[in-house]
């Protein structure tokens, strides 16, 4: 994974899948504005201006990220000028001026300026939003071999904008940023080897990539490759590491796995039978939209002190649920 990543962020759109036959369905999220993070830039770990950079002088690194482009035109110092006015390092914010640099350094041929002025055309930032710009300037610096770019173009051909929709050259590019790293991609093409989509249907590759982007800390795909880690899909079946992933992900917010815990908490296969947390998670889980009448009735079954002692553990996260809505 390159620094730029890091920096410049994914547009953020991914695979509509539910996590195993039965769960519930997830919404397709609408897709963040890309936020600047503020200690990471595409450049030399030994130039004068990154180190300035990544010690937080910011001044500095801007005079001598100017020096450089004087002396020798660089399109990598540009580029950082690039991202200190993007994110108002040091200086004011001034997306006007971002766009000029970043444009000044596409021009010469830097993939990471390309991926960052694509960015900003797409969200509009700098100046009119302009998708078919975006679009092309994606492909030049997937070309070069930015894995943050081929999975935005992938995106692009996956959901028919700027292009016809073309499954087979979405899980192309996907593939292209998964092998670099990029763990977005390696969730959505895991999830077309899963649905047989742009790729032929292979249960073993899906799990591996989800695995991989799960090791990342990928939400999703970590519910995912624990419920076929659980099934044994793809992979040697593995209940009791299924769900300690399961429950890792369900402290992290995710309903599916919250949902995939209780039932687990409730037969206790995987975990001990544990039948006032399995009650706690249904009730969380149900919260937040994860509908399921066999825990319903499972619930229904316990004591009167069971279900009230769950339902008192379950508060906190009932207050987080209802605030996020609010």
């Amino acid at each position: 994974m390159t620094r730029w990543r890091s920096l410049a962020g994914v547009l953020l759109l991914s695979l509509v899948a539910s996590a195993a036959h039965g769960a519930p369905k997830k919404a397709t999220p609408s897709p963040p504005l890309p936020e600047p993070a503020p200690h990471s830039a595409p450049s030399d770990p030994g130039d004068i201006a990154y180190a300035a950079f990544q010690r937080g002088y910011f001044l500095t690194a801007l005079a001598e990220a100017k020096k450089r482009v004087d002396a020798t035109g660089d399109p990598k110092a540009m580029t950082l000028i690039g991202v200190l006015y993007a994110g108002g390092l040091g200086i004011g914010q001034d997306d006007a001026k971002a766009v000029e640099w970043y444009g000044k350094a596409a021009e010469r041929g830097d993939r990471e300026a390309m991926f960052a002025l694509a960015m900003m055309r797409l969200t509009g930032r700098g100046g009119p939003r302009d998708p078919d710009a975006a679009a092309k300037l994606f492909a030049s610096a997937a070309k070069l071999g930015q894995p943050a770019a081929a999975y935005n173009l992938a995106l692009f051909y996956l959901e028919g904008i700027q292009f016809p929709r073309d499954f087979g050259r979405a899980a192309e590019l996907f593939r292209q940023a998964a092998q670099a790293g990029n763990r977005e991609a390696q969730y959505a093409l895991g999830t077309m080897y899963k649905e047989g989509r742009g790729v032929q249907k292979d249960d073993k590759e899906a799990t591996r990539l989800l695995g991989l982007a799960a090791l990342a800390d990928h939400l999703d795909a970590q519910v995912e490759y624990a419920i076929a880690l659980y099934n044994g899909t793809g992979i040697a079946k593995d209940e009791a590491a299924a769900a300690q992933l399961l429950r890792r992900a369900a402290r992290r917010g995710s309903p599916i796995a919250q949902n995939r815990l209780a039932r687990i908490l409730a037969t206790g296969r995987g975990l001990p039978e544990s039948p006032q947390e399995a009650v706690k998670w249904h009730i969380v889980s149900k919260a937040a939209g994860a509908s399921d009448p066999w825990l319903d009735d499972y619930t229904g079954r316990q004591s009167e002190e069971v279900r009230k002692a769950a339902q008192k553990e379950a508060e906190p996260w009932l207050f987080v649920i209802a605030n996020s809505r609010s």
